[in-house]
């Protein structure tokens, strides 16, 4: 007997059933979105999608990503929600569907994207964006099963992902819009994938791990595909500040030798390899360099502020030019050999000798997140997305407690119109 291949697996292990606990927390994913959005809705992107997109679900597809907020899983490195939630609520639109179905397609997709995006490599990660790379097998997923294929039809959507998967990294050297394109193309091909499939349009089955696959090209040692009993949307970590993931760990523990009167710069960052290589950024230029700069992370923090987007902004960035060249960031192999799993890092101050050691930080499973902080991020990103207050409030009813999806994208077509 031939043994099932990676999607036909994969494909198996979504056809359970989500429960009450799954939708609960891809509720929480869904208000986390929002927020994004909210907060990316006078973005230049967004001033872009409103000229360029009709379609309210393809607008916010190109904005999840803008503020460097989205949801993140450490081992796949890369950030569902931006994905995931526009393929899922855009197949929920077609079908017309009550949330819960809707949420089941999210929990899904969630698996579908992390459960693959974890067998990529370091070679993988090197030069290509898994949020991209990964995410069409998302959306695929989240789209199938909102349409309600079978396992053969779902196996043809992803390996149809497959095929056309891509992403590469790039932009982050020019000041462009590429990034947030990643995210949407990946959700939007994936609904289309699945809508293909739906018709009975097939796809290679073997498409990872076959000849001439994904894996031939893209990833020099794939990783086992891991499927548990559990789904993978609850190993997904929340970011509350308004930086690259790999800067959190920094932010974190800055934040603490604050709290203790003890972040007197100059201070070293000590932290994983990809941190250094992505985020070693002393003279940040443009607003996302400045969200992929350790050293100006680290500098919002001993500043006093918050690292809300505010913080990243050419204002800032000129503001806090003194206070940035006194962080120095160096590699650890301690923190290296934990990565992916944990995202740790260590700061040091020079003059006092304090230091603060993470090895996760708050948002990740391990410190989860409170509601007390995904409040506190929404209302922060309606008021920098200039909404009134009461739309965090609209935004929090539907999302932890709507049961149809009509409410939710009216709320979208007021945001983005």
């Amino acid at each position: 007997m031939t043994a099932a291949s990676l999607t036909q697996r994969l494909s198996a292990q979504l056809a359970r059933s989500p429960n009450e606990s799954d939708r609960a927390r891809a509720r929480l994913h869904l208000l986390d979105w929002l927020a994004c959005i909210a907060g990316a809705r006078q973005s230049p992107v967004a001033a872009v999608a409103r000229r360029a997109e009709p379609d309210i679900l393809t607008r916010a597809a190109l904005l999840g990503n803008v503020l460097e907020m989205d949801d993140v899983h450490r081992a796949a490195l890369l950030h569902p929600g931006p994905v995931i939630w526009p393929a899922a609520l855009s197949a929920a639109r077609e079908e017309k569907c009550a949330m819960d179905v809707a949420l089941d397609g999210a929990v899904r997709g969630y698996e579908a994207m992390i459960a693959i995006g974890a067998t990529f490599d370091a070679h993988h990660y090197a030069h290509f964006h898994p949020t991209s790379t990964a995410g069409g097998f998302g959306g695929a997923a989240a789209a199938a099963s909102i349409f309600a294929l079978d396992e053969a039809a779902t196996g043809w959507a992803l390996g149809n992902a497959a095929s056309v998967a891509g992403g590469l990294w790039r932009m982050r050297h020019e000041d462009v819009m590429t990034k947030a394109m990643h995210a949407a193309r990946a959700a939007l091909e994936g609904l289309w994938l699945a809508r293909l499939a739906r018709q009975g349009f097939t796809g290679p089955v073997e498409a990872l791990e076959g000849k001439q696959g994904l894996y031939a090209a893209m990833v020099e040692h794939p990783r086992p595909m891991e499927l548990g009993p559990d789904w993978l949307i609850h190993a997904v970590s929340f970011k509350p500040w308004a930086a690259c993931r790999h800067a959190h760990a920094a932010i974190d523990c800055a934040l603490e030798l604050r709290a203790k009167g003890a972040l007197v710069l100059p201070v070293t960052v000590e932290t994983y390899a990809d941190a250094v290589t992505f985020c070693d950024r002393p003279h940040p230029v443009t607003e996302l360099d400045a969200k992929f700069s350790i050293q100006h992370a680290v500098a919002v923090i001993a500043d006093g502020r918050k690292a809300g987007p505010e913080d990243f902004t050419p204002e800032a960035m000129a503001a806090l030019a003194d206070s940035r060249a006194q962080v120095t960031v160096r590699e650890s192999a301690e923190f290296t050999q934990a990565y992916p799993q944990h995202f740790g890092a260590r700061v040091i101050s020079a003059l006092t000798g304090a230091q603060v050691t993470l090895a996760d930080t708050r948002g990740d499973p391990e410190r989860p997140a409170s509601a007390a902080m995904l409040r506190a991020k929404l209302d922060s990103l309606v008021r920098w997305g200039s909404l009134k207050l009461v739309e965090a409030d609209r935004a929090q009813e539907i999302a932890l407690h709507g049961q149809e999806v009509g409410p939710l994208l009216a709320l979208l077509e007021d945001w983005l119109a």
